[in-house]
């Protein structure tokens, strides 16, 4: 069965952004709770933010789970990247990964790897090829991390206005054969595909095997439905393959985050119930 999850933002020092609730975490849980959602998308300072026999016991009250956990304020916060050139960047990126693993493993949550990939490019030139290899070798090491703690690593596709790294689904292909790790899966989410993919239906078709996660967002990043993106033959490419994760709402809190979950929640029933 596909689920529905919403994002929340616990990070105080941001106020703006894809993110549907913001800084409240027992309000957040109790509205999401009342609206139907299955799970909610956590993004936290840090894989030590939060308590876990709390958080354990207020999602337990409310009957929710933890769909994944994002590792974006590694990059927002730290500037802290996969592919640095600078190798001590680089390990206290892994460093970071590797405690949000941690956190979202104790809820049975994938860790999310969108910004903290940075930029390297599919090119030529020293620099890219570096990247490519450093990207690489971090996946290798979280991904099996993560295959240890009992859950999937997430890798983010994301436009290429923010990275010149990982644009494209089918992309994952390329990087396959370089990973010596098999426990990475793909985020698939429809924003970024919006801009980077010809098809997005057809894009699920040919790489759902990758397909770890859903970003349930429109073509402008406002809750779905309020966009142009056709999510009919997309849920039917969800279901044609199998699909059976999270479809979560990363989107902009648009125009209040209490009307974005309504109207996230009332599409995803739409298409998925």
């Amino acid at each position: 069965m596909i689920r529905s999850a919403v994002t929340i933002n616990l990070v105080d020092t941001m106020s703006s952004g894809p993110w549907i609730y913001w800084h409240d975490l027992e309000g957040s849980l109790r509205k999401a709770a009342e609206l139907g959602f299955d799970g909610v998308e956590l993004f936290t300072r840090s894989g030590n933010d939060l308590d876990i026999e709390h958080l354990r016991q207020r999602l337990d009250h409310y009957g929710l789970l933890v769909a994944a956990v994002g590792t974006g304020a590694g990059k927002v916060l730290h500037g802290l990247t996969l592919t640095d050139p600078d190798p001590e960047i680089r390990k206290k990126a892994i460093s970071f990964i590797s405690d949000m693993i941690s956190f979202g493993a104790k809820f049975g949550a994938p860790a999310i790897i969108g910004s903290m990939q940075g930029s390297f490019g599919l090119g030529t030139g020293p620099r890219l090829e570096h990247g490519f290899q450093h990207f690489c070798e971090g996946l290798d090491i979280l991904g099996e991390q993560a295959k240890e703690e009992g859950v999937f690593l997430l890798v983010e596709p994301l436009n290429r206005y923010e990275t010149s790294g990982f644009n494209y689904v089918f992309a994952f292909d390329n990087f396959q054969p370089y990973l010596k790790t098999r426990n990475v899966k793909v985020l698939a989410d429809l924003f970024h595909m919006n801009i980077e993919e010809e098809n997005l239906a057809q894009a699920v078709l040919d790489y759902g095997k990758h397909i770890g996660h859903v970003h349930f967002a429109d073509s402008n990043r406002r809750p779905m439905g309020l966009g142009h993106t056709d999510m009919t033959p997309i849920a039917e490419a969800l279901k044609e393959i199998g699909y059976s994760g999270y479809v979560s709402a990363e989107a902009f809190p648009y125009p209040n985050p209490e009307a974005a979950a309504e109207q996230t929640i009332r599409e995803f029933r739409k298409y998925f119930r």
